[in-house]
């Protein structure tokens, strides 16, 4: 599976319904033995909860500048449990039923209890662009 953004993301976005700027934006380390991506899914709920890996983080200093979303790199302290191959972004929406998919981003960690930092890429695409 590559990256990929949620088709109902897109929706909401162009429907006006999710402001990354201003909106609670998370993201959570997946371990793919126990989530496989669906362009399907469309809230949290469609996540295992067993897929989930730490403690949710919130991203901060967020920019959607040229179409391109980033924001600060991201802290998982003291992480524990299965090898992670994923990276979910949602936002935070009350409730795992009201909290919609934003992204789906490959990469590798295992977890040993000590930090993981997610760099998001330097590049020119950052976490996505549209």
């Amino acid at each position: 599976m590559a990256s990929a953004v949620y088709p109902s993301f897109k929706k909401l976005l162009l429907d006006g319904d999710i402001d990354l700027l201003v909106d609670t934006i998370k993201c959570v380390l997946i371990d793919t033995a126990d989530y496989t991506y669906s362009a399907a899914h469309d809230n949290l709920d469609d996540v295992a909860a067993g897929a989930r890996v730490g403690t949710a983080q919130t991203l901060a200093n967020k920019t959607t500048t040229g179409g391109v979303f980033d924001a600060d790199d991201v802290v998982f302290t003291s992480v524990t449990g299965d090898p992670t191959e994923a990276v979910l972004i949602y936002k935070e929406g009350g409730t795992e039923g009201t909290s919609p998919l934003i992204a789906y981003i490959e990469g590798s960690v295992t977890p040993n209890g000590g930090n993981i930092t997610v760099q998001w890429d330097g590049g020119a695409n950052k976490i996505f662009a549209l």
